[in-house]
């Protein structure tokens, strides 16, 4: 019978232990949630930035290519 109470209690032990693996699991998960969408986010506004500075770019010197490595515009053809 002792056997018996202890496996339970093993059994229950691992069961709590099992359980708040899962909770903290899944608040690392939310967490995670969030970073992805404060990143995806702030993704968003520098794509729209990038697209005004181009945009900019495009009216003062008229279309074409930066190098970005030296600065150097090139005029498209």
């Amino acid at each position: 019978i002792q056997k018996l109470r202890e496996g339970n209690s093993r059994s229950i032990s691992e069961f709590g232990n099992i359980e708040l693996e899962i909770l903290l699991t899944n608040q690392k998960l939310d967490l995670l949630k969030q970073a992805k969408e404060t990143t995806g986010e702030s993704y968003k506004k520098l794509q729209e930035q990038e697209r005004l500075f181009v945009q900019k770019l495009n009216e003062k010197y008229g279309t074409g290519t930066v190098d970005i490595s030296n600065g150097e515009f090139t005029p498209s053809k």
